[in-house]
């Protein structure tokens, strides 16, 4: 059994890597939403039902956001709520997600343990109110967690309508960062150095006196100005996450049934809607403990529907555990006003969940609240309860996944590009923001070489450095400004190339070792092996383009963005561009260069959105992986799979409110919405926002 070991002083905790349930196995695809009966004005969960079956909704979640109802005194339980849905959900064949009410603590409990309200690195201790406001890690927080999961288990256990459990609620470290977090740092750091003299060296701490002499007078880290210091704290604050999701797993385990799915919801990188890499916790390693992925998508729609983010989340979320399939456990459907979504708009988000590899589609949620901070995030019904043109189509949709569940669950994917991505990295990058004069971040550089490759129609999957091993599987790797990375990493990836893979890096890639001190030989340090380049000097881009043959740019298109590497080539090294400037105009600005087997490209800077599509295509054509699916443009985008039958699933999705015509150059079959005989070569049309599947012969 694989140990993680986080030091919680005075003791050594082990993270686990549950063992976990097997026997679970998925006859067919989920559409639900959450449910909060304990929200209702009054009393209608009959006719909330016949609603949802009309609707074909299979599956509801609740439980989450209960801990003040169902223990509304210190040790005084009420499960009436909980038992009133499960037994109505059982009785009328719709399943339930129970989930673990930790998020959001009840009021006595704030009153009665007021130390357990995390404390943030500027000093302020969280008030009562907002959810996730809690030091997760604080042991007095753990007892009375513990405490009403095991109740709310001991209660549920047996009941039959149980399909799975959720364990807490989008989970990250919400920047705890109080005493209690650094007394267990300290321990963590004594544990994982050994002595104060490693420390110092590696991470340079003599730099401003910054220096440790002894343990008892570690400082806080919350002041601290060394960014080395500041990246293993933040890797210390998501360890944290994955201890608190595993020993919930572990602890939700002991009651469940091995026909029952453990899960937890992720969130990415919040822009007003799920963006990126989340920072703030590793999600790789928190779903070792998970039985099935779950993830929360939140994504603009109306004109600014692309379905990026749809694709962006379902790619992450199936990287996370060996390519399988995964539960959208929260995606919207209304919304926001700025949401609603246009007719045929909520079939194609999804039908596009799916066509990525999901098994589930859940809303959150239900019904639209009546009051409090989420009263106009609206549910599937709105504030009247009363059927609108949004749950008239959920009722097609669902509808369309009972009918079509033999063909479209469980839809296998393998791709041959992927994107290396690391929490390290972008802890490192972010601290730095491009040398004090850009506000650009870790997830502003991946997301627009991914927006890219999905416009061009190729599927990705994701490798981190605990799945590094995998990186053989891919003809093709994109690596985003992998600012810190170990030895080891960065030897992987040139033993990659040299056994034939390509790979292509962005700026800031290979700049320093694991505990993000630069490294001290010619940049990009160890993997020049592979790119062939090297430089000392870098610079901030103003008025500068780039020159060469190799990209059909016009003259000072494409400027270069945020940052610009001065590059020097060696001998054998082809140069594909140089940047286009009366000063920096000697310098190369992407390079490519054979080494062993394989093919390394190095890109010094950030471009714009039409030379990262330029830069892609030519890579992608070069390693031979340019194919049917490019020949289609965005706003049509296609992805396939195949399903439990052996057969090929191809999906086609309008992302656009005019219609869209294509030449369908696969292999005949049956389109599975409407039942046509769809044939090699012929002319298809699409809908504004439409959707067709095709199941290959």
């Amino acid at each position: 059994m694989k140990l993680l070991k986080l030091i919680i002083t005075p003791i050594v905790l082990l993270i686990f890597q549950s063992t976990i349930g097997q026997n679970y196995k998925q006859d067919h695809l989920y559409y639900g939403v959450a449910y909060y009966d304990e929200y209702m004005p009054y009393e209608r969960l009959q006719k909330d039902i016949d609603m949802m079956k009309d609707a074909n909704i299979n599956f509801v979640r609740i439980a989450e956001s209960t801990w003040s109802t169902v223990e509304p005194q210190d040790g005084v339980y009420d499960f009436s709520s909980i038992d009133r849905v499960l037994d109505a959900m059982y009785k009328n064949g719709i399943g339930v997600i129970f989930g673990t009410p930790s998020y959001a603590i009840p009021a006595w409990l704030a009153h009665k343990h007021p130390e357990i309200l995390a404390t943030t690195p500027d000093g302020n201790t969280n008030v009562y109110g907002p959810r996730q406001n809690m030091d997760i890690s604080h042991e007095t927080y753990r007892f009375y967690v513990e405490r009403v999961i095991r109740k709310m288990m001991e209660h549920v256990k047996d009941h039959p309508g149980i399909i799975g459990y959720q364990v807490d609620n989008e989970t990250k470290h919400f920047n705890t960062a109080g005493e209690p977090v650094q007394e267990k740092f300290v321990a963590y750091m004594k544990d994982k150095f050994k002595s104060l003299d490693s420390i110092n060296a590696k991470y340079g701490l003599d730099y401003w006196s910054n220096r440790i002499n002894s343990w008892e007078e570690f400082p806080s880290v919350n002041g601290t100005i060394n960014a080395s210091l500041r990246s293993e704290f933040e890797h210390f604050q998501r360890l944290l996450v994955t201890d608190f999701l595993t020993w919930q797993a572990n602890i939700v385990r002991e009651y469940s049934k091995p026909n029952q799915f453990v899960t937890h919801n992720h969130d990415l990188e919040w822009r007003g809607y799920s963006f990126g890499m989340q920072p703030d916790a590793d999600h790789f390693e928190i779903d070792q403990a998970m039985d099935v992925v779950g993830i929360d998508i939140y994504h603009p729609t109306q004109d600014h529907l692309t379905g990026i983010e749809i694709s962006f989340g379902g790619d992450m979320a199936r990287s996370f555990k060996n390519g399988n399939s995964y539960f959208v456990i929260e995606t919207e459907a209304q919304g926001f006003a700025k949401w609603t979504p246009y007719p045929g708009q909520l079939r194609l988000q999804a039908f596009s969940h799916l066509a990525s590899g999901a098994s589930m589609v859940g809303y959150w949620h239900w019904h639209s609240l009546h009051n409090a901070i989420e009263t106009y995030w609206k549910g599937l019904l709105s504030h009247d309860f009363e059927p609108n043109p949004t749950y008239n189509e959920a009722k097609t949709i669902g509808a369309d996944f009972k009918r079509l569940n033999d063909h479209l669950l469980g839809l296998k994917k393998k791709n041959d590009v992927a994107f290396f991505v690391s929490n390290e990295a972008m802890t490192g990058f972010d601290d730095f923001s491009f040398g004090w004069f850009s506000s650009e971040k870790y997830n502003d550089i991946v997301r627009p070489f991914y927006d890219a490759l999905y416009k061009m129609n190729v599927g990705v999957d994701f490798v981190d450095p605990s799945t590094i091993e995998k990186l053989s599987n891919y003809k093709m790797i994109v690596v985003p400004v992998l600012y810190a990375a170990s030895n080891d990493i960065l030897n992987a990836l040139n033993k990659y190339v040299e056994n034939g893979g390509r790979i292509v890096y962005t700026f800031k890639s290979g700049f320093s070792d694991e505990n993000v001190k630069v490294r001290h030989t010619k940049q990009p340090g160890i993997i020049r092996k592979a790119t062939g380049n090297y430089y000392s000097q870098f610079a901030r881009p103003e008025h500068v383009s780039i020159k060469g043959d190799n990209y059909g740019l016009n003259e000072n298109d494409e400027e270069v963005k945020y940052f610009m590497e001065l590059l020097t080539t060696d001998d054998n090294t082809q140069v594909l561009a140089y940047y286009d400037h009366p000063f920096w105009g000697q310098y190369a600005a992407i390079t490519e260069n054979q080494y062993g087997n394989g093919v390394a490209t190095y890109i010094g800077f950030m471009p714009g959105d039409k030379l990262i599509t330029e830069i892609l295509t030519d890579q992608l054509k070069k390693a031979n992986l340019w194919g049917i699916d490019q020949e289609l443009e965005y706003p049509l985008i296609t992805k396939s799979g195949t399903n439990r039958q052996g057969k090929t699933i191809r999906y086609f999705l309008n992302y656009s409110q005019e219609k869209q015509s294509f030449k369908y150059q696969y292999r005949k079959g049956i389109e599975l919405l409407y039942g046509a005989k769809i044939q090699h070569n012929q002319t298809l049309d699409l809908e504004p926002w439409g959707v067709k599947i095709i199941e290959e012969n």
